[in-house]
């Protein structure tokens, strides 16, 4: 099974800079095939993972269904118990730096109880920054909005400060859900200081449709080796939508697992007709044997050919000694006038400051920023291929804090995907996602809002 990451694949891009540890050496794969001696045989488990019937892009997912999301993502915060340190020792003696970790099957009591298609789902957790992107007036304030944005998407995507791995989608699972904002909560650009409010929890439920707007997201888990995940993401009023494809690479680091992220995502804003390309950050799993922790490193860019206008954002991994974590820095820039308009610093998990050309200057607290719950399908209406309905035994295992029987279900769904894999080998019939197309190193969503 492609047990990849120990920390959280923090997103990443075209820029795969060598993990910084000096030249790693590489092992093959065969001999990175490092299992553990886990419970019986999993072909008991009957149904089949594709559905043999072919199967159409449009199937219902009907919105009415959805529920507000009462999951807590939150982790216990527990440093890893003497026991399962022999493990992760155990691991560790088998490996060498510099190995990529695809291939390794990771134990299980580092799994954090949701899939990592799930995870991204969380990158939209403040929806209405997302869509006051669109409310720009210009195409100087629309990227600035973006990099706000952008900016403050990775918190709540990495709850609790302990570093937990969301279970690795197997091929064919997706996740849908989908977000009511309220309309009087996306602003134009700089009057969003309404955003910054403390949470109100009266008004977070029982939205009136009418006065909200409708933003919808899919992810699929389109190919198993590369483990690639593909979201879409889009509201029809604000005519905006965003399509991404991500492939994790991690290696050992010794004390620190790295996980790239290969693949870019582009945001279409209709009505401006412009695309904004963007890349994702690298993660770093640090302190593997005591308490883990995650930090974000790397250079990631934000562009519009159209406008000419683009963005750097650094995400700065804590230097060996002194310096602070979690830091990132950002600038955007009017490349025909080689301006900067904006400038931002500070924490992707705490205050963030930014200053315009003009010399106004904003701050954003992320740990204040009322958070938007997404809603979700009961499990009992979802399909067996959609991450919750797919993982819940493993899901209701961890919870209960029973290892092996989570061990077990996540062993059984692994041999399944195995021995499918093995019978389309055989039969030479290839893998086809049900909302996602390959288009060039890409994959699109079958049916964006472009196309209608």
């Amino acid at each position: 099974a492609s047990e990849g990451i120990l920390g959280w694949p923090g997103p990443k891009s075209h820029s795969t800079e060598q993990l910084k540890n000096g030249a790693l050496s590489s092992l093959s794969s065969a001999s990175a095939n490092i299992t553990w001696a886990i419970v019986p045989s999993a072909a008991q488990d009957g149904q089949a993972l594709q559905p043999n019937t072919e199967h159409s892009a449009s199937e219902l997912v009907l919105v009415e269904d959805e529920m507000t999301d009462t999951e807590d993502n939150e982790e216990e915060d527990l440093g890893v118990m003497d026991d399962q340190r022999s493990v992760i020792l155990h691991l560790i003696s088998q490996l060498k730096l510099g190995m990529d970790l695809t291939r390794v099957v990771l134990p299980t009591f580092i799994l954090e109880k949701r899939s990592l298609l799930e995870m991204y789902a969380n990158f939209m957790a403040h929806p209405d920054l997302f869509l006051s992107i669109a409310a720009g007036a210009t195409p100087e304030e629309r990227i600035i909005c973006f990099v706000e944005y952008y900016l403050t998407a990775f918190h709540e995507g990495r709850k609790g400060a302990v570093a937990k791995k969301p279970y690795n989608p197997i091929i064919g699972e997706t996740f849908h859900c989908s977000w009511d904002v309220p309309k009087d909560k996306v602003k134009a650009f700089r009057t969003n200081g309404a955003s910054t409010v403390s949470k109100d929890p009266a008004k977070e439920f029982g939205q009136d449709q009418s006065t909200c707007y409708k933003l919808r997201f899919v992810a699929e888990q389109v190919s198993h080796h590369p483990p690639v995940s593909c979201f879409y993401c889009e509201c029809k009023e604000k005519k905006m939508c965003v399509n991404a494809h991500v492939w994790t690479k991690s290696k050992f680091m010794g004390m620190s697992i790295g996980v790239s992220m290969v693949g870019e995502g582009v945001l279409y804003l209709m009505e401006h007709e412009e695309e904004y390309v963007f890349t994702l950050p690298s993660a770093y799993a640090r302190s593997i044997l005591t308490i883990p922790w995650v930090e974000l490193g790397g250079k990631v860019n934000i562009n519009c050919a159209r406008t000419g206008y683009s963005a750097t954002v650094t995400f700065h991994t804590k230097p060996f000694y002194g310096g602070k974590v979690h830091r990132v820095t950002a600038e955007v820039k009017h490349n025909p006038t080689n301006t900067i308009v904006c400038k931002a610093q500070g924490e992707w998990n705490g205050t963030l400051e930014f200053t315009y050309s003009n010399g106004e200057t904003k701050v954003i607290d992320t740990n204040k920023l009322p958070v938007i719950r997404k809603k979700i399908r009961p499990i009992a209406k979802q399909g067996p291929l959609e991450s919750r309905h797919l993982w819940q035994h493993v899901t209701n295992s961890l919870k209960e804090g029973n290892i092996d029987a989570a061990t077990e279900h996540k062993h059984r769904l692994e041999e399944r995907q195995r021995a499918e894999e093995r019978q389309r080998v055989a039969l030479t019939t290839p893998w086809k996602p049900k909302f996602f197309a390959k288009e060039g190193d890409g994959w699109l969503y079958l049916n964006p809002l472009w196309k209608t």
